[in-house]
């Protein structure tokens, strides 16, 4: 069990204790009762003992229940930045924030990339199957989508993603994702696996010059 606590406190058998003074208001909470730290100040403690995909495992679960708040998750690492759990929690929360790009900043951001990287001559704003696609090689059938949030926040989108990729593979149309987190990561490596995807799939309708 491990407690922390505002001022020092004595050690006690079978419980750990913390002392900070950075805890305010918004760093407490109750749970039927018992005073505890909020999700935010509990995650960047664990932060320091957890396993890095346990910690981002944490973060997911505290989505899932809705209890995910980045503007607090922020404060918290504002405030803390000598905490030894800081730098491993804002690496988990990368994923999570805003992208740089908008949609149309990111289709156009990927299409001067693949150009400049010699990909072969992409259209935008393509319809197939009542679908429009981001990114299209006709010739080829294939379709890269630009995500521009990492999370659907709902189930109904993410189910709807999976039926129109469902419909979009019965047309014929191999698909694949890029978020504008990760093109704005690595974009060389990103436009890289791209032109692979489209030799190999180019070689699967025979079309290898």
């Amino acid at each position: 069990m491990h407690v922390t606590t505002p001022v020092p406190r004595k050690r006690r058998d079978a419980v750990r204790i913390h002392h900070s003074r950075k805890l305010l208001d918004a760093d407490r909470a109750l749970a039927e009762g018992i005073p505890v730290t909020a999700v935010p100040r509990t995650a960047l403690d664990l932060a320091a003992v957890l396993r890095f995909r346990s910690l981002r495992r944490l973060i997911r679960r505290s989505e899932e229940l809705e209890v995910f708040d980045l503007a607090e998750f922020r404060s918290v690492l504002d405030r803390n930045r000598g905490h030894r759990g800081f730098h491993r929690l804002e690496t988990a929360l990368a994923i999570y924030e805003p992208p740089r790009f908008t949609r149309s900043e990111l289709e156009r951001e990927f299409l001067r990339s693949a150009e400049a990287a010699g990909l072969p001559p992409a259209v935008a704003a393509f319809n197939v199957a009542g679908y429009e696609l981001d990114v299209y090689w006709p010739e080829l059938r294939f379709a890269v989508e630009l995500d521009v949030y990492a999370t659907h926040g709902g189930h109904e989108p993410f189910e709807e993603d999976r039926i129109r990729d469902e419909d979009l593979k019965l047309a014929g149309v191999e698909l694949t994702r890029v978020t504008g987190r990760r093109f704005e990561r690595e974009p060389r490596e990103v436009v890289e696996r791209v032109a692979r995807l489209l030799d190999q799939r180019r070689a699967q309708l025979g079309l290898d010059a």
